[in-house]
């Protein structure tokens, strides 16, 4: 099988972006915003998910580059995917974390399209605005080409329910990314045709 590992790098005149992802890792993460909070959920999806990424970023603001760094893990999600034969394709995760559930379900099929339920008692974590939460998903997902559906059920600590939302998301991205021997050689489509 071939390495499904992608470098991708953006520079705009807003953010610096370097991200390298690793399917088949062992959940190292290596991650440098200068956003704690965002680098915390990062490692969440690498730990989680069994990836290795290491993501560097510097931006003129957290906007743009929590936008910014989503667009680039998707784009490396997508490209280490390579031909996408043999992938289980779907699949989906609930995470708790503490009073909170968190819930994602992903459909790596090439149509970017991202879905989010969920409600924060204020907009800022520690400095980090808790809308950026749904902005990161949608980037990720669009530049990904998947379908992201991401909830939180129930909860009442804001950290805690986007920290169950990020595990949730390594955790169905592990399973989604995985090849299945059975159709190894197939593409996981009726269409015989996956972007």
């Amino acid at each position: 099988m071939a390495e499904r590992k992608a470098t991708v790098k953006r520079e705009t005149r807003e953010t610096t972006i370097s991200v390298t992802v690793n399917l088949d890792g062992t959940g190292k993460d290596e991650m440098c915003t200068g956003v704690r909070l965002f680098d915390h959920m990062l490692s969440q999806i690498a730990r989680h998910g069994v990836f290795d990424i290491k993501v560097s970023a510097t931006g003129d603001d957290i906007h743009h580059l929590v936008e910014d760094v989503g667009i680039c893990l998707g784009k490396a999600f997508n490209e280490a995917l390579g031909d996408k034969k043999g992938l289980v394709r779907t699949a989906d995760a609930q995470v708790p974390m503490d009073e909170a559930l968190g819930v994602v379900v992903a459909d790596l099929g090439g149509r970017g399209y991202s879905v989010t339920h969920m409600t924060f008692e204020k907009n800022d974590l520690a400095g980090f605005p808790a809308d950026l939460v749904r902005h990161f998903l949608e980037s990720f997902a669009a530049e990904g080409r998947m379908n992201l559906h991401a909830s939180v059920c129930y909860g009442t600590n804001d950290h805690h329910k986007v920290e169950a939302v990020f595990k949730a998301l390594g955790r169905a991205l592990d399973k989604a990314t995985r090849i299945d021997p059975r159709i190894a050689d197939k593409l996981p489509s009726t269409k015989e045709w996956v972007e």
